[in-house]
Parts: structure tokens; C-alpha cells; sequence
């Protein structure tokens, strides 16, 4: 959803306070792509700080659902997302890329919320998601979720150092 932010710069030191529902169903990157649920509407705070600088501030809460690190089970993971961003509306796009300042969701005079959310996903990313803290995990023979049980592969592991030593004894029999 684009907010038009002209109001907001009309006045020095002007506040306008806005929820506004996100459109954002999925987080699609090169993680892969995860369904999102929105538990609550996003709240934002506009503050016009004076020479063209913007203070928007905001939450958000969201559940992502992600599959577990270890057995691919899907987790309904809640995310609560704050953030704090100033903008300088006097800076260009290209003047903004140069100084490394990711404001892509600042388009001429609109704010957009779905790539404000976006980025803020990106970063408050979970680094590790599990079902629960004992997981087990898959058979790395069969695939098999071991929370559900156990296989019957051979789960034994030689040390790669000690192959010769095995190719020695099979080779004697």
C-alpha cells in the first residue's frame, strides 16, 4: 500500500499516526518462500523533523511459516517487528544508493509498506527455526522424520581416516 507523504512534509514538526492493513501474503526470497499471516495491522508513527527529513517510525506482527532446520516440519513462527527509520526526502534515488541507504520504500513522495515490511523481514529473519529445542531431525539414509520414530538403516559411521584400515578388513574376508 503506498501512504501519500505529502501531508506529513507540508508542516515542520507535523505527526500523523496511521494503521494500515499489510497486503503482504508470503516473504519470497532466495531463502525460498514462506506463507505469512498477519496477526496484527501495521502501526505507524510520521514525524516531519523539519528540513525535508522524515522520522517514520512503526510495528508490526506477523507469523511466517517456516519449515524446521532439522526436519522440515512447517513452524508457525511469530515475529513481533519494530523499526525506526529517518529520512532525508531532499536525497534522489541514485544520492540514496550511493550513500548505502536502503530506503527503497521511499518512492517520490509515497511510502511503501510492503517493501518497509519486507525489509524489515529480511533483517529480523530467524537465523535457525526448530520444531522444538529436541528435534532429531531426518534419516540422512531414508528421510524419515525421526520425531515420528526410528528406521531401520544402518546408522553407522565410520571415520573417513580409518577407510583404507576398513578396505583392508573387507578385502581379507
Amino acid at each position: 500500500m503506498l501512504i501519500n507523504l505529502t501531508d506529513v512534509l507540508s508542516c515542520d514538526e507535523k505527526v500523523v499516526k496511521r494503521t494500515v492493513e499489510t497486503e503482504l501474503k508470503s516473504f519470497d526470497s532466495d531463502l525460498g518462500h514462506f506463507p505469512l499471516s498477519e496477526d496484527e495491522p501495521l502501526e505507524l508513527v510520521l514525524t516531519n523533523l523539519g528540513n525535508d527529513k522524515l522520522l517514520i517510525e512503526g510495528s508490526v506482527k506477523l507469523t511466517a511459516r517456516i519449515p524446521c532446520d532439522r526436519c522440515l516440519t512447517e513452524v508457525e513462527t511469530p515475529m513481533s517487528l519494530s523499526f525506526s527509520r529517518e529520512v532525508d526526502m531532499k536525497q534522489s534515488a541514485e544520492a540514496r544508493i550511493d550513500d548505502l541507504d536502503e530506503t527503497n520504500f521511499i518512492i517520490g513522495y509515497n511510502l511503501d509498506t510492503e517493501k518497509l515490511v519486507y525489509g524489515e523481514l529480511l533483517v529480523n529473519w530467524p537465523m535457525k527455526t526448530l520444531c522444538r529445542e529436541d528435534c532429531r531431525g531426518i534419516c540422512k539414509k531414508c528421510g524419515r522424520n525421526l520425531n515420528e520414530g526410528t528406521c531401520d538403516c544402518d546408522t553407522v559411521e565410520l571415520d573417513p581416516r580409518m577407510a583404507v584400515i576398513a578396505e583392508i578388513f573387507k578385502n581379507s574376508n
